[in-house]
Parts: structure tokens; sequence; C-alpha cells
């Protein structure tokens, strides 16, 4: 319910564009996360999409906008204890922070099927502008997107832990995103 209202108050901060809105389908769509860990291994894991929406202009699958809410507070890793130390105070805080939100600026079109999207992402309860490389795939009828980016998880203040020194600062985030 809370995703619900925040992605409902995004949607009318945002400015009327022409094209028409598409809910991301959150059943079939993912983000995923890698990092590195103790200069070795990567660390994998998933954050649901709980919801969003892209706005498409007439006969295009580049977008114009889009936003999603993200679920901190199910992030999954395959290790409980893991999972329970990235949620904690430490990393994500999900308790204070359960979601996390990104809300494009702009859309730079790379041809006829992919995009340069930059947004505000809010993590942890900082903002930072974000840049994602999207590739375009499906059809009009049901669009999707693959998005790569890096982000600085000490940006958004993850940097306290005494574990810090043996986790990489750059996490690798790649999102899979179908429309309804």
């Amino acid at each position: 319910m809370k995703s619900a209202i925040v992605t409902l108050v995004l949607a009318a901060l945002m400015p009327a564009l022409p094209g028409q809105v598409r809910e991301i389908d959150a059943a079939n769509s993912k983000a995923a996360f890698s990092v590195s860990h103790i200069w070795v291994e990567h660390v994998t894991g998933r954050v649901p999409i709980l919801s969003g929406n892209v706005v498409l202009p007439p006969g295009s699958l580049i977008p114009v906008r889009a936003n999603a809410v993200l679920a901190a507070a199910a992030v999954v890793t395959g290790d409980p204890d893991r999972d329970r130390s990235l949620k904690s105070p430490d990393f994500f805080d999900a308790r204070q922070f359960p979601t996390w939100t990104f809300t494009s600026t702009s859309v730079t079109a790379k041809g006829s099927s992919a995009f340069e999207m930059m947004g505000d992402l809010t993590i942890h309860g900082v903002t930072q502008q974000e840049v994602l490389n999207v590739s375009v795939g499906g059809t009009i009828a049901h669009p999707t997107y693959h998005a790569t980016t890096h982000i600085d998880r000490h940006a958004f203040g993850m940097t306290v832990t005494r574990l810090d020194p043996t986790i990489g600062a750059t996490v690798d985030v790649t999102l899979d995103v179908a429309l309804k």
C-alpha cells in the first residue's frame, strides 16, 4: 500500500507529457546486483520491483519518462544471515527505508533500440543522480528493457560497517523490466 501511494505521488508531481503511461509488470521484472566481497568473490542478489510506470510516446519504445519503486526490505542473496545484515542499519536500513525509488530526469536515445536514462535514485534515504544504459526489446504491445548501471554504495551512506574494507564500493546493477 505504501509503495502504491509513493508511485501515485511521484506520478502526480511529474509534468504531463504526451504519450501512453504503461505500468511496470512487477511479476515479470527484476533488479539484480553484484558486488565484490573479500576481493575474490562476488555476492549477487535480487531486489523486487514493486511498481512503477513508463511514458511512451506514440509509436516508440524509447520512453520520455519512467519511475520505479523497489523493495529494499525484500532483498535476497541466498544467504539468510547476509540478507539480515544487508537489511540492517549498517547497509540498507530496510526498517527505516523499506523502499528505493528511481525517477527519471532525462532520456537520450541512442538509436531506435537503446537509450540512456538519467534519474534520481534514492537508497538508504540518500538521493543521487545515476545513469542507466538501456537496451530495448519486445514490441509496442509488450516492451521489455534491459538496463545496467554501476553505483557507489558509499555515496548512499553505506560506509560505517566494520566489514567495509572487505566489500567493494562499486555495485553493478542490472534491471530487466517488462511493461503491462
